[in-house]
């Protein structure tokens, strides 16, 4: 059980995103934990009361960890204003580990290192700008017009630090790379790349350990995922800096962080061919689904402001978008229009082209956030006895099982 007390001037909710987690400590956007000096209802521009029952401006959120050991982390889903208070540092890490996953020889202790990633922008005093139509984040919602599929910042944070300088020795780290900004999508490169070997050797994702070791020459990465990869600095001399840069970037957007090897060590660690039992997964098959949903993702407009919604319909805590029952097997179509990152956890999903959505797609790696842009539509297979799912919106689907 963890207690989160709210001392801020501003409601707060916390959600552990990738976490398998009983109804009430999900983190439901409008579950809100109020700051002292506010009633026990609050009124957010344009939307209706919302009902705290908190009056101890706390709450405990009881986390069971009953699941795979990955990376997860926790961020603060305020119905509306999810975006700016992220921005302004809401967010961390939660790292569950396994009895499975400490057998392994994989690097540990100082060598096991998360590492966040978010771009963000600041003004003449150092303090962060983000373009909220409200700046005190007390009343109406939003953000002006010209920011409206998303917030760029012009600076690339490592753990909370601007062009991060990180001492390592001559031997393999596992870094647990987490892409926690608003918009901004990477494409993670070394730079100079070593010369005989690939740069990262992916070991998990969102979901936990992968079946296998992949090897990736960049990584490609979207908002609220994550990347569970090794690099071996032994392919590198003593003396050597290595920048972390982002292919998709420009300017300040450009370096993420570097790496000075300044030391040699015993090498203690490494890579096995086999990392985790993924049967679970391989278990999905699409001959057992009983039914079928689309989920259109895309822009509406609900009392002149312009939100997501799904299936032409914007957020509402009233209605029940679907109700799988428990052990079923279903398949959800998803697309998405603009782009706009779509989080499904310990899911069998895929990614398709228009022409080929009813044929066998390419398979995406357990677990991961898929990567849908609008030209493609994505498919997820799904069992209501083992699958968690959230997203990084607050205008998610939202479901509840039957037994």
């Amino acid at each position: 059980m963890v207690r989160h007390r709210n001392e801020l001037p501003v409601p707060t909710v916390v959600h552990l995103h990738g976490g398998r987690t009983p109804p009430g400590s999900d983190g439901y956007p409008t579950d809100l934990i109020m700051p002292k000096g506010k009633g026990h209802s609050h009124s957010m521009g344009g939307h209706s009361s919302m009902d705290v029952g908190n009056s101890h401006h706390s709450r405990n959120y009881t986390y069971p960890n009953e699941q795979r050991g990955a990376t997860l982390w926790y961020h603060d889903h305020r119905m509306d204003f999810t975006g700016p208070q992220v921005w302004r540092g809401l967010a961390g890490f939660q790292i569950i580990r396994n009895d499975e996953e400490e057998s392994l020889p994989l690097p540990k202790g100082g060598k096991d290192i998360p590492l966040m990633i978010c771009d963000r922008s600041f003004s003449e005093d150092g303090s962060f700008l983000y373009p909220s139509l409200d700046p005190s984040l007390q009343d109406e919602p939003g953000v002006e017009e010209d920011y409206m599929d998303g917030v760029l910042g012009d600076v690339i944070l490592v753990n909370g630090a601007p062009w991060l300088v990180m001492e390592v020795s001559n031997t393999r780290y596992r870094f647990r790379i987490l892409n926690a900004s608003n918009a901004r999508r990477y494409e993670l490169a070394l730079d100079p790349a070593p010369e005989d070997s690939v740069p990262f050797v992916q070991i998990g994702s969102d979901g936990g350990l992968l079946g296998a070791p992949v090897p990736h020459r960049t990584i490609r990465i979207a908002q609220a995922e994550r990347f569970d990869v090794i690099v071996d600095f032994s392919k590198y001399a003593v003396g050597a800096e290595i920048t972390l840069k982002n292919l998709l970037g420009n300017g300040g957007a450009r370096n993420a962080m570097r790496f000075r090897v300044n030391r040699k060590e015993k090498e203690e660690s490494t890579v096995p061919r086999r990392l985790s039992d993924t049967g679970e997964f391989d278990a999905l098959r699409e001959s057992d689904t009983i039914r079928e949903r689309e989920f259109h993702f895309t822009r509406v407009s609900d009392e002149g402001r312009v939100m997501w919604g799904i299936n032409g319909e914007p957020f509402d805590t009233g209605r029940m978008d679907a109700s799988p029952k428990l052990g079923a097997t279903e398949i959800w179509n998803l697309s998405v229009a603009p782009p706009h990152t779509l989080s499904i956890c310990t899911w069998s999903t895929s990614r398709c082209s228009p022409a080929t959505v009813r044929n066998p797609c390419r398979r995406t790696l357990a677990g991961r956030t898929p990567w849908i842009s609008p030209r493609e539509k994505g498919r997820a297979c799904s069992s209501g006895s083992t699958a968690t799912g959230d997203a990084t919106s607050s205008t998610a689907t939202t479901w509840s099982t039957r037994t």
